[in-house]
């Protein structure tokens, strides 16, 4: 489908591109392994959000570079939601496009979150390039403004491929604060109407998920649809490994769940929430 770029955001971006400072990465472009993508999409936004990283130097020259690099992902967006509107998908691309500036910047609070929060990360490059978490969520943040835009459909295709690469599913529904970060990431789901605050920290196997499904009425058969039935999650929460968080219930700031609760009331803030009897463990030699 043909598509065109006629905005502002190249240069927007070729702007944030030079002001960007340590400890992320000021030079040139590095020369990385070339990643490749059964979807290009993630590879694009890798390159546009940060070039450095992804093998892009023309993106920190020209503001040109930038735009043909937008119009072409611009036409597999506009690829992705034609067949399912039927109609014209131009002005919803241009949405999407216009708001790159704007993910790049939270990206970055997401990427120092990660290095803050991990004692492993050795740098933000490190963290850009090898950590499922920012994968997953770069492609949702994305696929969230195309939700929010009326294309669910295509939003879910993007955040599924997401989870084909990273174990972690976030549906694009799911609103997310800024600081971010989702730790190792393998298994965890967070579900549609999930709403996620500042500086929120989330372990493998995590769940933010629904406790019971509501009936549409008088139909036994087809479930409900766009109600609340997802967690919302306070600023500065940390939730640990294993750890369900199911329902509509209200996670208070600063609270902490600690790995394997299974979670189904409101947390107050400022409190800790813990398995208090773990089973007992019995040894016995193999000799």
């Amino acid at each position: 489908m043909e598509y065109s770029y006629t905005g502002d955001a190249h240069e927007r971006l070729l702007e944030s591109y030079e002001d960007d400072g340590d400890p992320f990465p000021t030079g040139p472009a590095m020369d990385f392994p070339t990643v490749e993508h059964r979807r290009a999409e993630m590879g694009y936004l890798r390159r546009l959000f940060f070039p450095r990283c992804w093998n892009a130097p023309a993106l920190l020259e020209e503001a040109a570079a930038i735009r043909e690099l937008l119009s072409e992902l611009g036409r597999l967006y506009a690829g992705g939601i034609g067949p399912y509107t039927g109609t014209d998908p131009t002005g919803t691309v241009d949405t999407v496009l216009e708001q790159l500036p704007a993910l790049r910047v939270a990206l970055k609070k997401d990427v120092e979150a990660a290095y803050k929060g991990d004692p492993a990360a050795k740098s933000y490059v490190e963290v850009i390039r090898s950590y499922p978490g920012i994968q997953a969520v770069m492609m949702q943040r994305v696929a969230h403004v195309l939700y929010e835009a009326g294309e669910p459909e295509y939003a879910r295709e993007l955040t599924e491929y997401a989870k084909t690469v990273t174990g972690i599913d976030v549906h694009p529904g799911a609103e997310i604060g800024d600081y971010f970060f989702i730790d190792h990431g393998t298994g965890v789901v967070v579900g549609e109407t999930a709403t996620i605050g500042d500086w929120v920290r989330l372990y493998q196997d995590v769940t933010l998920g629904a406790l019971h499904f509501e009936e549409q009425e008088n139909d036994e058969q087809m479930l409900q649809k766009e109600y609340e039935r997802h967690p919302d999650i306070g600023d500065h929460v940390v939730i640990g490994a294993g750890t369900k968080v199911l329902g509509a219930l209200t996670v208070g700031n600063h609270a902490s769940i600690g790995a394997n609760s299974w979670v189904t009331e409101d947390v107050p803030p400022n409190t800790s929430v813990f398995v208090s009897d773990h089973p007992e463990q019995e040894r016995k030699s193999n000799e």
